[in-house]
């Protein structure tokens, strides 16, 4: 499918197209595999993982997500001043000054000990409004978490706090997508046990979850009572070898028009530090997208684009705001469509050529990207970095366009 995102504006020539149906189609993908009773948490930290946490938190909601995980106070301060009411969970500890935000935007914190539990609980009896909690356990992947030993006095003590609601509990896994799942399923039943504990002390009925992508592709056992996907949900497979579990769907494609085409002679030379010298006569091309919009630098020695149905490499060194291409005998001309990643080169590749992953690809699509939202085959929105368009109210010519500033800007 292709979309044209102009709809009569001026935008810029390269862009990030969404495809709210591949989101939807992914939820319910996910969902359809989920041992009950899970339900599905999407992670929208990091704009969604580039994708635009707002947009994307009301795609997921109409498809039947549960709610939403980000890291930080203002990723649940943008989703609640969109309108998102759907359960908010911040999966990074929260820090003690952030409890009143916290408890003013209604997020479930997550915590590990008792200092950031009562600040929460503070905040809550000041404001008359109660704080929900995530009690965070390390199980094994060494990063942030109280001890299992501890996880049921911690438990306790947080949920006899006044105004705290101990809400849920959860762990994290390191290596879900590695093919040999022993230490995952070694964690997971620390999990399970320190879950019985718990039971024993006196606190039971919360939420638990520990399943990242990988795991909720690779390991049902541990579903629990929520998952939480991230890539999985931007259709991106965790793992090779997990890429056949679910019918999953791209839902970024990376597009830009040629805003240069010249033909030039053999030994000429393109780009920063004249690395690149054409072997012949041949044709390049400019794409008006660099590093400082999220495209990977060090891809560029094998890295490729689709232009005129063919990939043709990259020439020369990515720079801030531009790369050049070298289109051969390729018949191209100023204006034509470019993917940069996307159903005909999929990120991971791209990812690969920068000795990285498609997770660092996605969240480092900068801002200043325009994100074109698409539905049905139509364009639905439009976000830049200082406007949304709103094409749902473009029926009859009425278009919306509001302008952003400051946090609700992102």
């Amino acid at each position: 499918m292709t979309v044209s995102p102009m709809s009569g504006r001026a935008l810029r020539a390269g862009w990030a197209e969404i495809d709210l149906d591949a989101i939807q189609h992914n939820i319910r993908a996910l969902r359809g595999i989920l041992t009950a009773p899970a339900r599905l948490m999407v992670v929208v930290k990091a704009n969604a993982y580039g994708h635009g946490a707002v947009e994307v938190a009301r795609a997921a909601a109409s498809a039947g997500a549960w709610g939403f995980g980000v890291a930080t106070v203002d990723e649940g301060e943008e989703l609640r001043r969109a309108g998102v009411r759907e359960p908010v969970v911040l999966l990074d500890l929260t820090m003690p000054e952030e409890a009143a935000r916290t408890v003013a935007l209604d997020l479930a914190a997550g915590v590990a000990d008792l200092d950031a539990a009562r600040a929460l609980s503070r905040a809550a009896t000041s404001s008359g409004r109660a704080a929900r909690v995530h009690l965070k356990v390390d199980t094994g992947m060494g990063r942030a978490g109280c001890a299992p030993a501890d996880a049921p006095a911690a438990a306790r003590a947080i949920a006899h706090l006044p105004g705290v609601a101990l809400e849920g509990c959860y762990t994290h896994f390191p290596s879900a997508d590695d093919p040999d799942l022993t230490a995952t399923r070694e964690q997971a039943a620390v999990f399970s046990n320190v879950l019985a504990s718990l039971r024993e002390a006196g606190v039971g009925g919360l939420l638990c979850h520990a399943a990242n992508s990988a795991a909720t592709l690779a390991v049902p056992e541990a579903h629990f009572d929520l998952v939480r996907c991230g890539i999985a949900v931007y259709g991106i497979s965790p793992a090779p070898h997990l890429g056949a579990r679910v019918p999953l769907r791209p839902v970024m494609r990376l597009r830009a028009r040629l805003v240069q085409v010249k033909r030039v002679a053999a030994g000429t030379a393109v780009g920063y530090g004249r690395e690149y010298r054409a072997g012949r006569e041949t044709t390049i091309a400019t794409v008006p997208l660099g590093y400082a919009d999220g495209y990977p630098r060090l891809a560029w020695r094998s890295a490729a684009v689709a232009l005129a149905g063919r990939r043709v490499p990259i020439a020369g060194r990515i720079s801030m705001d531009q790369l050049t291409v070298d289109a051969g005998d390729l018949v191209v001309r100023t204006g034509d469509d470019v993917e940069l990643w996307g159903p005909a080169l999929p990120v991971e590749e791209v990812a690969a050529a920068a000795q990285t992953i498609a997770w660092e690809l996605l969240v480092r699509v900068a801002p200043r990207v325009p994100r074109v939202y698409t539905s049905g085959g139509a364009v639905r929105s439009v976000r830049t970095l200082v406007a949304v368009w709103d094409e749902g109210a473009a029926e009859g010519g009425n278009r919306r366009a509001r302008r952003l500033s400051g946090r609700a800007g992102r």
